[in-house]
C-alpha cells in the first residue's frame, strides 16, 4: 500500500513538472512547491571547456545531445578551492531560470540577469536563489524572469602571461559572461522572457563584470539596463597579460605533468592534455605562492579586445554604453578581509597599498603614497567601519584608517566616478549608499562588503532583525525590480518608499538605504581623498 501511494505520488509530482522544448530537447524543470514558481537549472549554455576547449573562448552551446534534459537542478560550480570534489566541475557552464508559473511566450517578461562575485575566484550560482526576487516581483504587479549563471574562475577564467595574449586566450570569464547573454537573447522567449528587457545586475566580482560590459556600446544589444553593487569596471587593477607572467608560471609549475614546460611560451599544449585533478592543484599552488589576492585578473589585451586601455581612460574618452544603470556601494568596504592583527603604522600602511594596489611595475611613486598618508589621517574617528567615533574594537592601530583608504579606492572613488561621468555624458543614472548593519555581523565590520545581500536574496531572519530591516530589504528588491521593468526604481508600486532621485550633474545625490532613515543624501563624502584616487587613476593601474 505504501509503494503504491508513493508511485502514486511520484507520478503527480513528475506530472505536474514544467516543460519547455529547447530544440529537439525537452527541458524537464521544477515546480517549486508554494511559490508558483517554476524553476530550469544546470542548462548549458556553452560547450564543455574541457581538452581542447579548456583555456579557449567559450562556444554557444547550440543544441543539447539528448531528447530529454533534467533540468530541476542547479549546474556544478566552476572550479576553485574550497569546495568539495562532487561540487565543481570543468564543465560548469550552466544557466539557471527562475520564472512565475504561467510565464508565456505570449506576454513575455522583463529578465534580471545575475552575475555572483567571489574575486574572480570563487562563487557559484546556486548560491543565489531568486525566488523571494520573483515571487516579490508577482507580488508587486510587475513580474520578472530571474536568470543566473556560472562562469570559469582563477586560471581557466583568467589566464595570465604572453602566451596567453599571444594567443587572445585571455579575460576567458568576461567571455563567459557575454555568451551567457548570448544564449538568453537566443532562447528566452522559450521560457517566457523578453529579450529586449534585459537588465544585468551583479555584486563585487559580479558587479565589476556587470559594469565592465558597459565599456563597449554594444552591449545594448543584449541589455537595456544594469544594477551594480559594490563594484565598478575600474575596481581591478589592470596590467596587460604579460605583465603577470610569474603568476601563470606557478599554475604551470604546479600542474603535474606540465612543471617542465612552465617558463616557456608553449604551455597551453599540456594544460590542455592534463586532467581536471592536475588543473586543480596547480590552481591550488597558485594561490599558495600568490603576491596579489585577487590572484587572477581581467587583463588589458589591446585594440581588438574587449579591454583596450584602462576603464578610466575610456570613461574619459565617452567610450562606454549609455543605457541606464543603478550603482551603489556599502558603508564599510574596506573592512572584509582586512588583517586584524597587523599593526599599521604609516610605513606599514604604505608597503601594504603598494603590494595590494601595484605588485607589478610601475609601481605608486612615494609621493602618491605619501599624500595618502595626509588625506587619510591616523584618526579612529574618521575611519572605517564610520560613524563608530574612536573606538578601535581592541584593534591593532591603524585598522579603521585602512579600512576607510583601501574601501574607496577599490569601491567608492569607481563608483563615484563612473557615475559622474555616466551622468555628464546624460546617461539616465541613479545611485546609492547602503548603510544598514545586522546583528549577525561583528561591529568591527561596520555595514561591510556583500552585506546588502541578504536584504535583497530575502535571506534576513525576521526573529533577530528589526522591522526596519525586514522592510529595507522589501524596498530594495521593489528599487530594483521598479527600474529593471520600468527604468525607473520609482514606478509607485509595492512597498511605500522615498523617491529616488536620478543622478545628474546638477544633483550629485545618493539614496542612503538605511531600515528607519532611507533618504537622499549628496554625493560628497570624503571628496578629497576620493577626488585624489580619481585623479591618479592611472598610477592605481585603474
Amino acid at each position: 500500500m505504501l509503494i503504491a501511494i508513493s508511485l502514486l505520488y511520484c507520478a503527480l509530482l513528475a506530472a505536474s513538472a514544467p516543460e519547455v522544448q529547447l530544440g529537439k530537447t525537452k527541458l524537464v524543470g521544477r515546480d517549486l512547491t508554494g511559490l508558483q514558481q517554476e524553476f530550469f537549472g544546470g542548462i548549458p549554455f556553452a560547450e564543455p571547456p574541457v581538452g581542447s576547449l579548456r583555456l579557449e573562448r567559450p562556444v554557444l552551446k547550440t543544441d543539447i545531445d539528448a531528447d530529454e534534459f533534467d533540468a530541476e537542478n542547479f549546474g556544478l560550480a566552476c572550479l576553485q578551492e574550497g569546495l568539495e570534489t562532487d561540487e565543481m566541475s570543468e564543465d560548469c557552464l550552466t544557466i539557471n531560470i527562475f520564472r512565475p508559473k504561467g510565464a508565456s511566450s505570449e506576454d513575455p517578461l522583463p529578465v534580471m540577469f545575475w552575475t555572483y562575485g567571489g574575486g574572480f575566484s570563487e562563487g557559484g550560482s546556486s548560491l543565489y536563489n531568486g525566488s523571494n526576487i520573483v515571487a516579490q516581483s508577482v507580488t508587486r504587479g510587475t513580474p520578472i524572469i530571474y536568470v543566473n549563471y556560472n562562469y570559469r574562475l582563477g586560471p581557466l577564467g583568467f589566464p595570465q602571461g604572453q602566451e596567453a595574449g599571444d594567443r587572445g586566450q585571455v579575460n576567458l570569464g568576461v567571455r563567459d559572461v557575454l555568451t551567457a547573454l548570448e544564449w538568453v537573447q537566443e532562447n528566452i522567449g522559450l521560457f517566457g522572457g523578453d529579450k529586449n528587457k534585459v537588465t544585468i545586475f551583479g555584486q563585487s566580482a559580479g558587479s565589476m563584470l556587470t559594469n565592465m560590459m558597459l565599456l563597449n556600446a554594444s552591449i545594448s544589444n543584449f541589455a537595456r539596463a544594469a544594477i551594480s553593487e559594490s563594484g565598478s569596471a575600474s575596481s581591478p587593477v589592470y596590467y596587460n597579460a604579460s605583465t603577470r607572467e610569474s603568476v601563470w608560471q606557478n599554475f604551470v609549475a604546479g600542474t603535474p605533468g606540465c612543471e617542465s614546460v612552465a617558463d616557456t611560451q608553449n604551455t597551453f599544449p599540456c594544460l590542455q592534455a592534463a586532467n581536471t585533478s592536475a588543473i586543480y592543484q596547480g590552481m591550488v599552488e597558485a594561490y599558495a605562492l600568490a603576491i596579489e589576492s585577487p590572484t587572477f585578473y581581467p587583463v588589458l589585451d589591446g585594440p581588438s579586445g574587449l579591454f583596450p586601455d584602462l576603464p578610466s581612460r575610456m570613461w574619459a574618452k565617452g567610450e562606454f554604453a549609455t543605457i541606464p544603470f543603478i550603482s551603489g556601494t556599502n558603508l564599510d568596504e574596506g573592512t572584509v578581509g582586512l588583517s586584524t592583527n597587523t599593526s599599521f603604522t604609516d610605513e606599514v600602511i604604505k608597503d601594504y597599498i603598494q603590494k595590494t594596489y601595484s605588485a607589478f611595475p610601475p609601481y605608486i611613486s612615494d609621493d602618491i603614497l605619501d599624500r595618502l598618508i595626509e588625506l587619510y589621517p591616523d584618526n579612529p574617528s574618521l575611519g572605517s567601519p564610520y560613524g563608530t567615533g574612536n573606538d578601535t574594537f581592541g584593534l591593532p592601530v591603524g585598522y579603521k584608517r585602512v579600512a576607510s583608504m583601501t574601501g574607496d579606492l577599490t569601491f567608492d572613488a569607481q563608483r563615484r566616478t563612473w557615475t559622474q561621468t555616466a551622468a555628464q555624458a546624460g546617461v539616465k543614472a541613479y545611485g546609492y549608499q547602503f548603510t544598514q548593519n545586522a546583528s549577525s555581523v561583528a561591529a568591527y565590520l561596520g555595514v561591510p562588503h556583500a552585506s546588502e545581500l541578504d536584504f535583497i536574496y530575502g535571506l534576513l531572519n525576521s526573529s533577530t532583525e528589526p522591522a526596519s530591516s525586514i522592510l529595507l530589504g522589501e524596498m530594495m528588491v521593489d528599487y530594483w525590480v521598479s527600474f529593471a521593468t520600468s527604468l525607473d526604481p520609482n514606478d509607485g508600486l509595492g512597498t511605500s518608499r522615498p523617491n529616488w532621485p536620478q543622478y545628474t550633474p546638477e544633483n550629485e545625490v545618493l539614496l542612503q538605504l538605511h531600515g528607519d532613515n532611507t533618504t537622499v543624501i549628496l554625493d560628497d563624502y570624503r571628496e578629497e581623498a576620493i577626488s585624489f584616487y580619481r585623479d591618479n587613476a592611472d598610477a592605481f593601474h585603474r
